[in-house]
Order: structure tokens, then C-alpha cells, then sequence
């Protein structure tokens, strides 16, 4: 089998077990994609800090109000961990009730980590951008991209991240970034967020201090991008 069909075989095996995505409804408030760092710089602890972060998150009562309480009361989301090569670990799943965000924490919480390579943010946008937002399952009023990270691109890719964030961008994606400040490039990563990847319409960061500040960071980054609301929040838009 080709590299590149293994890198998307989860879909294959989703579908082959039964869609993800239930037919509920005709169209859903948000398409999420959370774009989560495996890189060799992120250790067991950190990867295992992340997911419970983001099922805890899912799982507050607040999260899962701004998830219901669109229009159509309902939302779709995706996982992708990406290094060296991103890998699709949870495709798109409609979430219209709490029970359906409790069991895609609870899928989350069980995820093992796909690998722990390069930085190679802009190849994980490419992927994210061509392969996934491509194939909504349900038309989504707004779609967006939340990449977590704590290293900035190092792979030397054929095209830059700013690139590929302008590309969504124009297409009316928002990149949102949860950059967290701990490690080598702790000073400057905010910075580098800011400048070469946020971007589209309301676009924000949401920075968090450590690996252990992860949980708190991606809760107010939830309720932030899920209500559309980031210019009343007091978070850090991009200027673009």
C-alpha cells in the first residue's frame, strides 16, 4: 500500500465499521479540527497531558453549552496528531448531544500516539486543508483549524506555513493557535504563532505556560472558537 494511503487508513477503517457521522442533520454550526503536536520534543507525559486536556475540556459544562447552543445545535470534529507526517486519528464525528461529546473525550482519552518526528506544521496543514475540510460530511457554517503546539515549523517544506494558513484563510478557514511556551523556544514560539500561522476570519491565540497549563488553555480555547465570540474575550486576534 502506498505511504500515503496508511497515513489515512483510520478513515478506511472507520468507514468499514460504520460512518462516523450519523445523517441528524442537514447542516452543523462549526467543523473543528483539532491539529494536536506528537513531535520528538513531546515525551509520553506531555502526549498523555494533551489528551486528557482535551477530553476534560470536551467534557466541562461550559464547552459542551457553546457546543449546543448555535443554531443548529450541533458541531463536527476531527483529530489529527501530526509530526513528520500528520496522521488522521479520529475523523469527522457529529456532536449533537452531551452524550456525543462524552464519547469522543472518551475516544480521544484513549488514542496511542501515532509517532514522534519533525515539526512538520505546514505538511500537516496541506493534509488537513486537501484531505479533510474537502470532505464534510455535513456543510458547516464555519470551519476551523486549532493546531497545539510547542515547536515551531523545522522540516524545510516545499511551501511555508504561512502559505498554506493564507490559502485557508481566503477560503474563509480560521487557523487558531494554542502555542505551549515550555521547552527550547519557549521565548519566541507566541511570537512565531502570531506571525506565521493564525489566521482567517477571527483568528486567535491562546498561549499556555506549560504542558501542565494545557487543560485550562484549551477550555477557554473551546468555549472561544465554538461561540465565534474572540473578539469579546480579551484573547490575542490576528492582525490580518
Amino acid at each position: 500500500m502506498p505511504r500515503k494511503a496508511l497515513l489515512w487508513l483510520p478513515v478506511l477503517l472507520a468507514a468499514l465499521a460504520g460512518p462516523a457521522v450519523a445523517q441528524k442533520t442537514e447542516r452543523v454550526d462549526l467543523a473543528l479540527v483539532l491539529a494536536v503536536d506528537v513531535s520528538e520534543s513531546v515525551d509520553a507525559a506531555r502526549f498523555t497531558l494533551q489528551m486528557d486536556g482535551i477530553a476534560t475540556a470536551l467534557e466541562a459544562r461550559e464547552v459542551q453549552a457553546s457546543i449546543l447552543s448555535g443554531p443548529h445545535q450541533s458541531m463536527l470534529i476531527a483529530l489529527v496528531q501530526w509530526s513528520t507526517r500528520p496522521a488522521l486519528s479520529l475523523p469527522w464525528t457529529l456532536l449533537t448531544s452531551a452524550g456525543d461529546v462524552q464519547r469522543f473525550a472518551a475516544r480521544v482519552r484513549r488514542l496511542r500516539r501515532a509517532s514522534n518526528g519533525f515539526t512538520c506544521m505546514s505538511a500537516a496543514l496541506r493534509s488537513i486543508a486537501d484531505k479533510l475540510l474537502t470532505q464534510l460530511p455535513v456543510p458547516a457554517e464555519r470551519s476551523v483549524v486549532d493546531v497545539s503546539g510547542d515547536g515551531q515549523e523545522n522540516c524545510n517544506p516545499p511551501e511555508t506555513v504561512d502559505r498554506v494558513r493564507d490559502e485557508l484563510a481566503g477560503a474563509g478557514v480560521t487557523v487558531n493557535g494554542l502555542p505551549i511556551l515550555e521547552g527550547d523556544e519557549a521565548a519566541t514560539l507566541e511570537a512565531w504563532y502570531q506571525d506565521h500561522l493564525i489566521g482567517g476570519p477571527n483568528a486567535f491565540l491562546m498561549p499556555a505556560e506549560s504542558f501542565d497549563d494545557f487543560d485550562k488553555a484549551i477550555r477557554r480555547k473551546f468555549v472561544t472558537e465554538i461561540s465565534g465570540l474572540s473578539n469579546r474575550m480579551g484573547v490575542r486576534e490576528a492582525a490580518r
